[in-house]
């Protein structure tokens, strides 16, 4: 997966010099960095809104938009894939896989927080 955004963060690359009429990539950039943040926005509540709805479909077509519109913003922010991974790895190392259960020791303070709603 990682491989594919960053081919599609090159890409990005190539694109942003072209044409706005005629590159989506080059008229976003144009836009700047306040039209790219919203795309971003857009995206991510479509995203949740076709996960409300339970339309599968539509929340895999939504999340490719928001990756690339993600990607984008990364592009004209100077920020790299590289980066993100880099900070995903730091998370990782200190608070482990999202996946994995909680530690034995955090079950009083989940239980407390369930307690006092």
């Amino acid at each position: 997966m990682s491989d594919s955004i960053e081919r599609l963060y090159e890409g990005v690359h190539r694109a942003r010099d072209c044409d706005p009429a005629i590159s989506r990539t080059a008229k976003l950039m144009a836009g700047g960095i306040a039209k790219m943040a919203k795309k971003v926005g857009e995206e991510a509540v479509e995203v949740g809104l076709d996960a409300v709805k339970g339309d599968r479909s539509a929340v895999i077509a939504e999340s490719a938009d928001l990756i690339y519109n993600l990607v984008v913003l990364w592009a004209a922010s100077g920020i790299t894939p590289e980066e993100i991974w880099a900070e995903m790895g730091r998370r990782e190392r200190m608070m482990g896989l999202a996946e994995k259960m909680p530690k034995q020791n955090a079950k009083p303070l989940f239980a407390a927080m369930s307690a006092s709603r």
